[in-house]
């Protein structure tokens, strides 16, 4: 368990991107506030891309570490808030054996995330009443984040969730 009173930060992101758009949301953190920010990528060139872009940016206040969210080392622990934008979705599209990879998933981030601390995932894969169930072992709602809603024949609804659950 981390000892240091200051809010830690896991973020994490499947895929290197050109825009690296995971990297400008540690910026976007580090500028807001938040520090003893770690962001982790299975990908050693996603990690060196963003840490290029964090050594433009001037942040020293943000570790990255190449990692596998569903291997993760025991030196990741204790931490306050973790972020997914776009990990869980990835691991659920894999045609190898999805459903322990979820399963894995959970097991890792009720690991690494302390009791009471906070879990944003934002999904353009699940509805809020799929992730509802794939987090309800260890993990309750807090909060569901407004995004954009979209009408089609009459109906109404939204092309992604965005929830807080905080672990229990």
């Amino acid at each position: 368990m981390q000892t240091d009173p200051t809010p830690h930060t896991r973020l994490h992101s499947p895929f290197p991107s050109g825009r690296n758009t995971h990297s400008h949301n540690r910026v976007y953190q580090a500028k807001f506030g938040f520090s003893n920010i770690t962001g982790i990528d299975y990908s050693p060139s996603a990690i060196q891309l963003s840490g290029s872009i964090i050594e433009k940016e001037g942040l020293s206040n943000i570790k990255l570490e190449v990692e596998d969210f569903l291997n993760l080392s025991t030196k990741l622990s204790g931490f306050h808030i973790c972020i997914d934008k776009g990990t869980f979705d990835a691991i659920s599209l894999n045609p190898d054996n999805a459903v322990e990879k979820r399963r894995q998933y959970v097991k890792s981030l009720s690991r690494v995330l302390e009791v009471k601390g906070f879990f944003l995932i934002t999904s353009c894969n699940w509805t809020k009443e799929e992730l509802l169930n794939e987090f309800s072992e260890g993990f309750e709602l807090f909060e569901e984040l407004p995004t954009p809603t979209f009408s089609f024949g009459g109906r109404s609804g939204n092309s992604v969730a965005s929830l807080v659950f905080q672990k229990t």
